[in-house]
């Protein structure tokens, strides 16, 4: 603070001096021609004087200044380069941490839609097979029906042709037979005819 106080007025009385030295070496020159150019002596030493004083504060005062200012703007700069690139490393960084889920949730994806279509297959499967076997029953059981109704029909139909042979018989032969005597004959040769049809 001292040094900032201080420097304002030694300016002043530098550039005091330095107006006051010229202004009377100027009064007594009064030629002009070209030592115009080469300082006298009377000028030249208060303007050295005067110039290495305002060096001196420059240099004391504001030169450091100047300094602490553009060493903070570079550092400022600096750290401004160094969070860019902070900022653009952890940018990368986290765009391969996005596309490594993705491609887990990709990969997810495939696992569940493959799981899917296998549980799907399983699923068809199971149902064909007990389709198949329902068939299966169905048509057993179609046949058994049918075998059981054929069945039925051949005991009542061999009835019916017992009952009609012993009529008949006992038209033909006449009494000499019992009825049961002619049933039994009757059932037997029944039997005799049915078990080739059987057999085919």
């Amino acid at each position: 603070m001292k040094n900032t106080a201080r420097w304002p007025m030694v300016v002043l009385a530098s550039g005091a001096l330095a107006l006051a030295t010229p202004g009377v070496a100027l009064a007594d020159e009064s030629a002009v021609g070209p030592d115009i150019l080469i300082p006298k002596m009377a000028e030249f030493i208060p303007a050295l004087i005067a110039f290495l004083v305002i060096w001196v504060v420059l240099a004391k005062l504001v030169w450091p200044q100047v300094l602490s200012m553009m060493e903070k703007r570079q550092q400022k700069i600096q750290d401004d380069l160094d969070a860019a690139e902070r900022s653009k490393i952890q940018a990368a960084e986290e765009a391969k941490s996005y596309e490594a889920k993705i491609l887990d949730a990709h990969h997810e994806a495939d696992a569940i839609v493959a799981r899917a279509k296998k549980e799907a297959e399983e699923v068809r499967s199971a149902v064909l097979a007990k389709a198949q076997r329902e068939a299966a029953d169905i048509i057993a059981k179609a046949h058994g029906a049918v075998d059981s109704e054929r069945h039925k029909a051949m005991i009542e139909l061999s009835s019916s042709v017992v009952d009609l042979s012993v009529e008949i018989a006992s038209k033909i032969i006449g009494n000499d037979l019992s009825e049961e005597e002619q049933r039994r004959l009757a059932e037997k040769y029944l039997a005799e005819v049915s078990t080739p049809d059987e057999r085919k």
